[in-house]
């Protein structure tokens, strides 16, 4: 019998700390650039100081690509139990009632560790070990639209800018990898994650009113347009990538940190695993400064509570919270029982693309749209419904089209999606046999 090869390992001592990263030759990209788990690792520790002060002292959710970033990516909130001794960890309370021991990665050597695991973005939590209870950070998630071009983003976010001065609050912008940007606002720990959302949530809605044609702070995707402020990234038990992760883009794009000086002309595709160590290494970090300057909430939650004055409640949570005192109905308003009664009319929906991979899934959307030209040109932007869906240990990029606006004699039929990699098919069919 053949003796079994032994296990690729590259040593790293790190900050003197001996890091082992596994398999360190395997391929994470292979499409438009080639980058082995190694190259990332490596990477990683060119940016620490940057990346680090996006992570230090806060639980962190692990967001593991183990079949390279164009595989299916899972959520890991529990510390694996084989970490090292010098791994600590913080104990954090979900709205569900369940709790979970995190991870805290303080050094280059935690960084390294945990890229070797397969986690390509990092997701901190809004608050420090110190202190679970009342984040540091307010969180503006500027999330485009199907349809809406990286311009607009740039325009509000720089709305965003220019509201912040008027409340004397400074925000700090990155791109945020994919097609948005995040303004992050350092403040003091102070107030719940409650209020935090509620300032948040008061932002949105100065930003819709001072740009509507561009900007929405509408939960519901089918009153949304533009560009969508996504308050509820505030919530408790929410993540997003912070400075410095490795999206999982075929181009390996970066969130990187900006000046805003830089915002009115920057590109996403210029920030790269392969551009950015550059970037850190002539121009340092743009937010190096973030923690010297924490703010008030005070003016924001005024500016909520005159908005509640006004009539306006809160607006909906995340489906996995308890209902919440004062928010609108947690129900998209053409189903709400107070709507209008009417024949409902089932609209006509197609299917296009199914994908882990949300890059592959817009491709798809741009291949149906070439066999489907006539048909195209008669999409409104809010036809194309850009899904994100999760499963119990997956998510998915689900891109359907609304054909409410094509004639019905050229209209065409569903067709097998393009890719069709729906990673729950599989455990529905299970569920249904053994029902």
């Amino acid at each position: 019998m053949p003796a079994k090869s032994e296990e690729a390992v590259e040593i790293l001592v790190i900050v003197g700390r001996e890091v082992r990263v596994t398999h360190p030759d395997k391929l994470y990209f292979s499409k438009q650039t080639r980058l082995s788990k190694l190259d990332l690792v490596r990477y990683y520790l060119a940016v620490a100081p940057g990346a680090l002060a996006g992570i230090r002292n806060r639980p962190i959710v692990l967001k593991r690509f183990v079949h390279g970033a164009e595989g299916e990516a899972f959520y890991q909130k529990r510390a694996p139990g084989d970490r090292p001794t010098w791994l600590r960890t913080a104990t954090l309370s979900f709205p569900s009632g369940r709790t979970a021991e995190e991870l805290v990665v303080d050094d280059a050597a935690g960084l390294a560790w945990i890229v070797n695991l397969g986690c390509l973005e990092l997701h901190p939590h809004a608050v420090r070990a110190t202190d679970l209870d009342h984040p540091d950070e307010l969180r503006v998630d500027l999330d485009p639209g199907p349809g809406v071009g990286w311009e607009d983003v740039r325009r509000v976010a720089l709305e965003v800018k220019a509201f912040l001065d008027e409340m004397g609050l400074r925000g700090w912008p990155k791109t945020s990898g994919s097609r948005g940007m995040h303004v992050n606002v350092r403040i003091e720990p102070r107030w719940s994650f409650e209020l935090v959302r509620r300032a948040a949530l008061a932002l949105s809605r100065a930003i819709e009113r001072r740009a509507p044609a561009l900007a929405t702070s509408k939960w519901w995707k089918e009153e949304r347009h533009g560009v969508f402020l996504d308050y509820n990234q505030n919530a408790k038990d929410r993540t997003t990538a912070s400075a410095y992760s490795v999206r999982p883009l075929p181009d390996a794009r970066v969130s990187t940190p900006l000046s805003w000086e830089e915002v009115a002309e920057c590109e996403p595709g210029d920030f790269t695993v392969l551009t950015v160590p550059d970037r850190f290494a002539r121009i340092g970090d743009p937010h190096a400064g973030m923690d010297a300057e924490p703010n008030t909430l005070e003016g924001l939650l005024e500016l909520a509570a005159r908005d509640e004055a006004a009539g306006l409640g809160d607006a909906p949570w995340p489906p996995h919270f308890r209902k919440m005192e004062g928010e609108s109905p947690r129900v998209a308003p053409s189903r709400a029982k107070s709507a209008p009664k009417k024949q409902r009319t089932k609209m006509p929906l197609v299917t296009v693309s199914n994908s882990p991979d949300k890059d592959a899934a817009l491709a798809g959307l741009e291949r149906w749209k070439s066999r489907h030209v006539e048909v195209a040109g008669y999409l409104a932007i809010d036809d194309v419904l850009v899904d994100s869906m999760r499963g119990r240990f997956s998510t998915w990029t689900r891109i359907r089209v609304n054909l409410r606006n094509v004639p019905e004699a050229i209209r065409p039929e569903q067709e097998t999606p393009d890719p069709d990699d729906d990673p729950t098919r599989e455990w529905r069919r299970r569920s249904r046999k053994n029902a």
